[in-house]
């Protein structure tokens, strides 16, 4: 009968050891976890900010396409300013700019560059292609869309606008929830860290832009 006491007793010892461990290893997996996964998708998410930034550069707005943004970024060109030879201190301080320097350059009358120090001088603009310009020769366009660990939702595209002192400012964002990339975690730390981020006011999830007001195109990691 002893003996059987101190078994069950010893197996309830057992059991309570693994609760204690369970409970104190289950967030610091779940947080590992979550890191890992959150930098492939903040990754993800400043590609987007990259092509959507060129592509308002030269249409004036942002896109909430991904066909269009992913064929801008597989065929568009954009420009590059190829630039050899910088103005020294002793030249700024005499009130030479780029733009002065320029001018003269263009003038081409070689006296005057000379006298300015400016042999060296030069500024050409160039069209490139904006895929290996961006993101690198081996990058794949088509994978812009997709979330990481998420059976290849894509992320959440918007556009919008705000006008401030008259002039009408484009805005974008790109977002994806928690429930996407953690879902397969615990439940009960995914409940807790979206409650957290509900109380504080925030998106319980990444996301870059905003479409409710301008925020120099901020991912929220980033705040």
């Amino acid at each position: 009968m002893k003996l059987a006491i101190k078994g069950i007793l010893a197996f309830a010892s057992l059991i309570l050891v693994w609760m204690c461990f369970d409970g104190v290893s289950t967030p610091i997996k779940f947080e590992q976890t979550k890191n890992d996964r959150e930098k492939q998708i903040i990754e993800g998410l400043v590609n987007i900010r990259k092509a959507e930034v060129e592509y308002k550069n030269q249409f004036g707005v942002y896109t909430a396409n991904f066909d269009t943004l992913i064929a801008f970024v597989k065929e568009g060109k954009m420009k590059q300013v190829l630039k050899e030879g910088t103005l020294s201190d002793m030249q700024l301080e005499k009130g030479l700019t780029e733009e002065k320097a320029l001018e003269i350059v263009k003038r081409g009358n070689a006296k005057e560059i000379a006298e300015n120090g400016l042999q060296g001088f030069r500024r050409d603009t160039a069209f490139v292609d904006v895929l290996p310009s961006l993101f690198g020769e081996n990058f794949d366009a088509n994978q812009l869309r997709y979330v990481p660990f998420t059976d290849n939702k894509e992320y959440e595209l918007a556009i919008g606008s705000i006008e401030k002192n008259g002039i009408k400012l484009p805005l974008f964002e790109a977002k994806v929830p928690y429930d996407w990339y953690l879902g397969d975690l615990d439940r009960q730390e995914l409940v807790n860290l979206k409650d957290v981020q509900e109380k504080l006011g925030r998106y319980a999830g990444l996301m870059v832009g905003n479409v409710n007001e301008p925020n120099n195109n901020a991912g929220n990691w980033e705040e």
